[in-house]
């Protein structure tokens, strides 16, 4: 049998360095499935139960190897269903290749079935490099132009096979005018500003008397870096929800996470601070940075386009994170620690208020609690993904990384959903390490209950079985129920609000895995010695109260009274709300 176009779509995935793709099969994609299966397993195909999993997947993919991520999808609707995963990757700046079927050459324009305008619907997530396959030479430049520019800018790209093209026999493109003769291989440059910025950058930073840091995703790769700038300027950091691994939490001047999941140290670091230096985050909320024309600014970027957006900087270097402060670090003056000190003094008070709070009564569960008895029992080399929603404020606030830790979610997008389709890339990408991920209940009904299956299928070939979903279980759209109340002002609408309760732990036993239900606080910690040292994944389900309020510690007036406001038009868990949370929310009010 001849080489066929999807024969040569395989190989050359692989010569690129793909080992691994995620999806789901269909007729407008057949010839690259029966490819992969001529391909003797040179790259594995990870089965999800819906084409958005697999993006989410391809998404984690990246994030957790620095590596290409690559999602495949039937024409139509399976197409169309990649669409939220990749908006994950191309929100927050992760190289993914996605390759989807179409109809027939012949049939396109006809109004055929699944016929889509596959280019004008991926143009946007796939901007910087998407194209319809027409001709068998066409295919090599395709592949290599998507993967060489996912991967140099850091996005998503997009190539789309029409289903007559797959089964064709492959053709090099000839020696002539108007053909295309590309090449495999990408080698990321040095990124380093100029000596001249470096020295500018270095002036601001040695000038100012309290400085503050604040770390993204960017700066994931130079921990060791950032902590001798730190020490260098008896800096203060606090960390971009997606950079939340880029410093240990053990470190006793990291704030930790900042913005409307963040916490209070990390407000009064911005606050009081004279000078910002930013690394790789494009946090988006400016008002939890220091008010415009507070402090004197650094940026440092790989993306020009990210540069003196969420704050007007007065230098801007567009370079990698680690080599950038590298050359940075022998610019600056040695700094006294009084400032430092004081940021250490509010951290050591806030880690000691969180423990309070974690362990105030609720009804059943604190959910709160939840990462707090995780935190000090995190095996090392541990994996953690957050969904978005209330059990995102636990993750960001309470769960402690140390080095060597990974940690992620769906930051730019902040879609629900994505937590266990993330835990299993994590787990594929790195299989002899623990995985553990944390989902509300109704990210679980949404999408991830059906990926369980997935663990269910695959599980049994990764090195390390410890895997733990923990499924915060309150019958509630918990962080939208809060919003309504503090920002709108308006009581919780149980029409929308208010969810199934599911048994979990028992849908999890029923696919072959272990189930663990908690409803007594005191049983957690035990509960999750078992969960982290069991023989096979888990499911970890508790009952949690949501009538613990998931908001930003620093509770302005504006906010209580719309509070208040919500409570007089006669919110239906009046009682819950008062008993559960007034007396976290005033100790957090701030006059602002």
């Amino acid at each position: 049998m001849s080489r066929t176009v999807g024969d040569f779509l395989v190989s050359r995935l692989h010569a690129w360095g793909v080992r691994r793709l995620f999806g789901y099969p269909g007729d407008g994609i057949n010839g690259v499935f029966g490819a992969l299966n001529r391909a003797d397993e040179k790259i594995e195909f990870i089965q999800t139960r819906h084409e958005e999993m697999a993006a989410f997947m391809a998404a984690a993919h990246a994030k957790f190897t620095g590596e290409l991520g690559v999602c495949i999808a039937t024409s139509g609707p399976g197409a169309s269903h990649l669409i939220t995963g990749l908006y994950d990757a191309r929100l927050d700046h992760q190289p993914v290749l996605a390759i989807v079927g179409q109809q027939a050459r012949a049939a396109l324009g006809g109004h055929y079935q699944q016929e889509l305008d596959l280019v004008s619907l991926f143009k946007d997530v796939a901007g910087d490099f998407v194209q319809q396959a027409s001709h068998p030479a066409q295919v090599r430049h395709l592949v290599d132009r998507a993967v060489r520019i996912a991967l140099a800018n850091r996005t998503v790209t997009a190539i789309i096979l029409p289903n007559d093209l797959q089964e064709m026999p492959y053709e090099e493109p000839p020696r002539d005018h108007g053909t295309i003769h590309s090449g495999v291989g990408y080698r990321a440059p040095r990124c380093l500003p100029c000596e001249a910025d470096l020295d500018a950058a270095a002036e601001i930073l040695n000038a100012g008397e309290r400085v503050a840091i604040l770390v993204g995703a960017g700066a994931l790769g130079a921990c060791d870096e950032v902590i001798a700038v730190a020490d260098r300027l008896q800096a203060g950091a606090a960390k971009a929800l997606l950079g939340k691994a880029a410093l240990p939490d053990d470190l006793p001047w990291v704030t930790g996470s900042i913005g409307l999941l963040g916490t209070e140290p990390s407000w009064d670091l911005m606050r009081d601070c004279d000078t910002l230096l930013m690394i790789g985050s494009g946090f988006p909320y400016s008002e939890f940075l220091p008010a415009e024309g507070q402090a004197k600014a650094v940026q440092i970027d790989l993306k020009p386009s990210m540069l003196s957006l969420r704050y007007p900087m007065d230098v801007n270097l567009v370079g990698d994170a680690s080599e950038t402060l590298k050359a940075l670090l022998p610019r600056l003056l040695q700094k006294e620690g009084k400032w430092r000190g004081k940021i250490e003094a509010k951290v050591t008070d806030w880690w000691t208020l969180l423990e309070k709070r974690a362990m105030a009564a609720a009804n059943p569960v604190n959910p709160q609690r939840v990462t707090w008895e995780l935190s000090p029992r995190l095996p090392d080399r541990a994996i953690i993904t957050s969904d978005s929603g209330s059990c995102a404020n636990w993750y960001a606030r309470d769960v402690r990384m140390r080095r060597g830790m990974m940690g992620s979610l769906s930051g730019g997008l902040a879609s629900m959903g994505a937590a266990v389709p993330y835990a299993i890339a994590a787990k594929f990408a790195h299989p002899d390490r623990p995985v553990i991920g944390l989902v509300g209940d109704g990210a679980m009904q949404m999408n991830n209950m059906a990926e369980l299956i997935t663990v269910a299928k695959y599980w049994h070939q990764w090195q390390d079985p410890r895997f733990v979903i923990c499924v915060f279980n309150n019958e509630d759209l918990n962080q939208v129920t809060w919003e309504q109340r503090i920002i709108e002002g308006d009581p919780k609408f149980n029409a929308s609000q208010q969810i199934p309760d599911v048994p979990y732990h028992k849908f999890a036993e029923l696919i072959g895995l272990r189930g663990i239900f908690v409803d007594d606080p005191e049983q957690l910690g035990s509960a999750w010695e078992s969960a982290l040292t069991g023989t096979r994944p888990v499911l970890l389900e508790v009952k949690t109260d949501p009538e613990v309020p998931a908001l930003p510690p620093h509770i302005t007036f504006k906010q209580m009274k719309s509070m208040s406001e919500a409570l007089l038009k006669g919110d239906p868990h009046e009682a819950g709300i008062i008993k559960g949370t007034v007396r976290q929310i005033l100790s957090a009010i701030r006059r602002d």
